[in-house]
């Protein structure tokens, strides 16, 4: 049985925006055209909405907020995951990449808290309909941790991995008295906090060997790899040696322009450019779009930045919106390696977003499908006929 979405806008891979028809077979685009054939099958009608590809989020780490939604404050992860995957949803998300940070630091960021993510996820995917995968940041200073994770890699339960290395901001904090954020996540009081930081940062001559065994790892199994906060060329290239081929919020233009000019990836946060700038007074991304220096946009810390960060792109005529999604879908899965997704083209993924852009400041999802089936569909569609489609995978009797 096919499944046509009828008068719809198609966002082309080109950049042009066309009338016509898209056919679904099974989770697969199958023919898009001005009129199709569909005998076999439902016809949808799309309300005259713009058909996007869906949105690929290579880094998020807004779930931490359903983990620990008030500092002390603990939900299950199973949980998290399940509210997390709702709300991507809602938000055109249909692969997502959960940041989920290793530190030497107990509390959220802890070994014990991975440890439980991960078995969590493994637990709850069968109900998930967003494509969850997981994005290891590991801090790398957290060198007892790296024999472990080195084994998570090796089972195939990492999809990308990140370095981090934020003991300079750390040791900033705890200098000025400002370790709020980090007592609050951990749950040891200031004293303690910066007696283990002590100590942590003792055993920085461990660190490159740890660092090297994860990327070792993780070339054995094609991973792709990035590196975090490059504050300059100098660590970018050493990165880049180490086999990261991505660089994540690099903090400055000239790091970024270094990055780009050896084909590597430069990814940005989606909430700078909604913003009008960095919160933490670094490289502002609309400007690195402007300048050619931003491959990717992710949704850093809040989902729908993503969705407004491209129509504001296009509104403020930096990039047209083809250009300005491809930020959100195509590059970032072809940063990835997921050449299956990211474009409305025939035998690609029929992972899709229909998005209501009457007021293009005030875009909104009205559905979203993932592998041929609508894992989101808002009010205006279902008064239409529009249905949730089965999971991917029955859930337990």
């Amino acid at each position: 049985m096919s499944l046509t979405l009828v008068n719809i806008r198609v966002l082309q891979p080109a950049g042009a925006i066309t009338g016509g028809e898209v056919r679904l077979a099974g989770d697969r685009i199958a023919e898009i055209g001005p009129r199709l054939e569909s005998a076999d099958g439902r016809r949808l009608d799309g309300a005259g909405l713009l058909l996007l590809p869906g949105i690929v989020d290579l880094h998020g780490d807004a779930f931490e907020r359903q983990l620990m939604p008030r500092p002390g404050v603990h939900v299950a992860p199973e949980i998290g995951l399940i509210e997390s995957d709702r709300q991507l949803l809602a938000n055109g998300i249909t692969t997502a990449y959960h940041g989920v940070t290793l530190s030497w630091e107990p509390g959220l960021r802890g070994i014990d808290a991975g440890r439980a993510f991960l078995a969590a996820l493994a637990a709850v995917r069968p109900r998930l309909a967003c494509d969850t995968r997981v994005h290891l940041r590991f801090e790398q200073f957290n060198v007892d941790a790296a024999p472990e994770i080195e084994g998570w890699i090796d089972q195939g339960r990492v999809d990308l991995l990140a370095f981090n290395e934020h003991t300079g901001d750390i040791a900033r904090h705890i200098e000025l008295g400002k370790v709020g954020s980090y007592v609050a996540r951990t749950g040891l009081d200031p004293a303690a906090f910066a007696a283990l930081f002590a100590r942590v940062r003792a055993r920085r001559d461990e660190v490159p060997g740890a660092s090297a065994r994860l990327a070792a790892a993780a070339a054995r199994r094609a991973l792709p790899m990035a590196s975090h906060d490059d504050d300059s060329l100098d660590t970018r290239m050493r990165f880049r040696a180490l086999g990261c081929r991505i660089s994540e919020f690099p903090i400055d233009g000239a790091t970024a322009r270094g990055a780009i000019a050896t084909g590597d990836v430069v990814v940005l946060g989606a909430p700078n450019v909604i913003r009008g700038g960095s919160h933490a007074g670094r490289l502002g991304a609309a400007e690195a779009v402007r300048l050619g220096l931003c491959s990717v946009l992710t949704s850093d810390y809040y989902y729908p930045a993503q969705l407004h960060a491209a129509f504001a792109l296009a509104r403020a005529g930096i990039v047209p919106l083809g250009a300005a999604w491809d930020l959100v879908s195509s590059n970032a899965a072809a940063a990835v390696g997921l050449e299956d997704r990211g474009a409305i083209v025939a035998g690609r993924r029929a992972d899709l977003v229909l998005v209501d852009d009457r007021d293009p400041a005030l875009p909104v999802v009205a559905a979203t499908l993932v592998a041929g089936r609508a894992a989101f569909v808002g009010p205006s569609l279902a008064a239409l006929g529009w249905q949730l489609g089965e999971r991917r995978e029955s859930l337990p009797a």
